[in-house]
């Protein structure tokens, strides 16, 4: 299938350029990073892990998922807060939860106090710049 300047909206003067949609294939998107940035407090995590957990199983086994957490709402990711079930729903699923670094360090929060399973990245805005490099595709929730 081919799209067509004018069918994706495109409004150039040059000649129509036709982008071939069917050749893409999910090697094109190796993976799907979401950005969580949120309070230290509420049900926004869940709802993060829930969105992450819909979309492991439309995108299928075979694509990697990440949850990266920045901001006061690494706090959310330590255990014995309440949040063990939705944490542990993520990762049964594959979904790999990240911690940023710089983050957990301006909320007082210890490696060891994350759940099992969390991961870490030293800054989270690099983290997400090399996987859009990578040619993932990026949600910020």
């Amino acid at each position: 299938m081919e799209l067509s300047d004018r069918e994706t909206g495109g409004t150039s003067s040059e000649p129509e350029t036709r982008i071939d949609v069917a050749a893409r294939t999910d090697d094109a998107l190796p993976g799907l990073v979401m950005h969580g940035f949120g309070p230290d407090s509420g049900t926004w995590l869940a709802g993060v892990l829930r969105s992450a957990g819909n979309s492991r199983r439309a995108l299928g086994p075979d694509r990697r998922v990440e949850v990266v957490v920045q901001g006061f709402g690494v706090r959310l990711l330590r255990s014995g807060i309440g949040n063990e079930s939705a944490l542990d729903g993520a990762l049964s699923q594959d979904i790999h939860v990240l911690a940023c670094r710089n983050s957990m360090t301006h909320a007082a929060v210890q490696t060891d106090e994350l759940h099992r399973g969390v991961e870490t990245v030293d800054a989270a805005v690099a983290h997400l710049a090399r996987r859009q490099w990578e040619g993932w595709a990026y949600v910020r929730l």
